[in-house]
C-alpha cells in the first residue's frame, strides 16, 4: 500500500496558515495518521502554527516520528520544540536543501507561495536528477486541479515534456497517493 516507503522519511510541504476549512484539516489529519500507521517519519518545516502544527500534532498523537527543519531567519515563537528531532538552518534555501536531502518521498498539501516554491524546487531537482524520490500532491477537495491543468497546458504549448509533467503524482487520499507514488 505504501510503495515500499514504510520506515522511510516523507517530506511534507504545507502551509503554516490556520485554514478554517474542515475538509483541509481532515485531509491533514488523515495524512498524519497514515504516516504514523506505516512507520514513516514526517520531515517538515518545524513550525508550531497552522496546518504544520496540526500535521505534527497528529503524527505525534499516533506515536509517530517527526523531524522539523526550521530556519533561524523565522521567529523563534514559531519553532516547534517537542519533536523527535529538530534541525536549525541559516536560510530558507538551506532548509529546502536539508529536507530534500532526507527525502525518500516528497508530498505537498494545499498551501500558498512557500508550499508552491518548495514543490516546484523538488520537481526541478527531480527533473535535473538532483533527487530521485517520487513527488506527489494530496489533492484535497481538488485543490491541485488547476495546477494539473497548468502542467497540461505547458506540455501542449511545448514548454514541458510529457516525462517532466508525469513526475508529479496525485491522490485524493493518502492511500491513493502512496499507490500512485509507487507506480
Amino acid at each position: 500500500m505504501n510503495g515500499g516507503l514504510e520506515g522511510k522519511n516523507i517530506v511534507v510541504f504545507l502551509g503554516s496558515a490556520n485554514v478554517a476549512g474542515p475538509v483541509f484539516r481532515q485531509g491533514v489529519k488523515d495524512l498524519g495518521k497514515f504516516l504514523a500507521e506505516h512507520d514513516m517519519t514526517l520531515v517538515f518545516g518545524g513550525s508550531n502554527c497552522g496546518m504544520m502544527k496540526l500535521l505534527a500534532d497528529t503524527v505525534l498523537a499516533e506515536h509517530g516520528k517527526v523531524v522539523g527543519v526550521f530556519t533561524k531567519c523565522l521567529s523563534k515563537r514559531w519553532l516547534r520544540e517537542d519533536l523527535t528531532e529538530s534541525i536549525l538552518t541559516e536560510t530558507l534555501a538551506e532548509r529546502k536543501e536539508e529536507m530534500l536531502r532526507r527525502a525518500d518521498a516528497v508530498i505537498a498539501l494545499p498551501g500558498g507561495f512557500g508550499t508552491f516554491d518548495e514543490l516546484f524546487e523538488a520537481l526541478a531537482q527531480r527533473k535535473l536528477r538532483g533527487i530521485t524520490c517520487p513527488i506527489g500532491v494530496l489533492n484535497i477537495a481538488g485543490f491541485f486541479d488547476p495546477l494539473f491543468a497548468l502542467l497540461k497546458n505547458s506540455k501542449e504549448c511545448g514548454f514541458s515534456s510529457g516525462r517532466a509533467v508525469n513526475l508529479l503524482k496525485s491522490g485524493e487520499t493518502p492511500e491513493e497517493l502512496f499507490r500512485n507514488l509507487s507506480a
